[in-house]
């Protein structure tokens, strides 16, 4: 908790013994009283300067050495931030949804009447090619963009709650669970199956994966991190983290590579919570010059930015050298 810097009150009992003395004897409380207080702002002056320390000090750089992205003293331009992290053609991801969903279906996590409602009444009824991948499989490219980033995000909830994991099993989540496992966000928030979270979870082999791509997606799931709050996707407790989780196993089980995951997870993150990843591009453009394509990956997603902690320091950054301009607000919710 932070604490508050006091100033030192003056000795109300001295001043009452000094009585009628001296002028310079009276004066010397109220010299004191204003020491301290002098004292006591330069100090909080240094205290609060010192909180945009926190992020590291290779990426505090000079944001007057902007390159030609900023268009003016405020930052980057708004729409071309969001291109860059929301580019209008998708991100392809190195994978495809096979028989995916109707192995989903099979197994209870998803009931296709619930999930198929909650799009319509939404007023965004999903897709012939989300219906598709959905129902009857698909062998076509998964590709993420700005129409199906929600659809994904429930998805991939979906897999990550179901398919059974070693992470689920005697992971964080088992650990803090407090012996109900319905506790959590991403487990009794999700509505959407035919069955009760508590008995969909970890309760079917949808993806089969070695004990080496297992460790692989423990190792990369530790790396991505939320803005939502300081966890990892190796501690699913919400439902970006378990989509996440579900998304990792899902490229592991394909043959990615923990470079291509790690960038697979930075294009989900950013259409997941694209007000946080344009202020993560704004950063390093004005700060390293870098699109945020450029951005390494491991650095976008991880816990100095991409954290809740991590992520408020960013964006206070942002706010207190004038580079924080209003972007489109959309996604970032936690329920269904």
């Amino acid at each position: 908790m932070e604490q508050r810097l006091q100033p030192v009150e003056a000795d109300s009992a001295e001043n009452a013994r000094a009585g009628t003395g001296s002028r310079l004897r009276r004066s010397i409380p109220l010299m004191a009283l204003g020491l301290s207080l002098a004292l006591n702002a330069l100090l909080l002056a240094l205290w609060m300067s010192d909180r945009s320390g926190r992020l590291p000090p290779e990426w505090k750089a000079d944001p007057s050495a902007a390159p030609a992205a900023v268009e003016s003293d405020s930052g980057p331009d708004p729409e071309w931030l969001l291109e860059q992290v929301n580019p209008g053609a998708g991100f392809e991801l190195p994978a495809h949804y096979g028989d995916l969903g109707p192995r989903m279906i099979q197994a209870g996590a998803i009931d296709p009447d619930r999930f198929v409602q909650v799009y319509r009444e939404a007023g965004r009824p999903l897709t012939r090619d989300q219906l598709t991948a959905l129902l009857s499989g698909s062998d076509a490219p998964l590709v993420i963009d700005r129409e199906n980033g929600h659809f994904l995000l429930n998805f991939f909830w979906a897999l990550g709650l179901v398919n059974r994991n070693p992470l689920l099993e005697a992971g964080p989540l088992m650990s803090y669970s407090q012996g109900d496992i319905g506790r959590f966000a991403s487990t009794g928030g999700w509505t959407l199956g035919a069955r009760p979270a508590t008995e969909l979870y970890s309760s079917a082999s949808i993806l089969e994966l070695t004990p080496e791509q297992h460790e692989l997606v423990e190792r990369v799931a530790s790396q991505v991190y939320r803005p939502c709050c300081d966890n990892h996707a190796a501690f699913p407790d919400c439902n970006h983290g378990m989509a996440m989780l579900g998304l990792l196993q899902l490229l592991a089980s394909q043959g990615a590579s923990e470079r291509q995951m790690l960038e697979a997870a930075k294009y989900a993150n950013s259409f997941w919570f694209p007000q946080q990843a344009m202020e993560v591009a704004a950063f390093f453009q004005v700060t390293q010059g870098l699109a945020y394509k450029e951005v390494a990956a491991s650095d976008a997603v991880g816990r100095d930015l991409f954290s809740g902690t991590g992520f408020n320091d960013l964006h206070n950054w942002l706010s207190e050298n004038g580079l924080l301009q209003e972007v489109p607000r959309q996604g970032g919710s936690c329920g269904v």
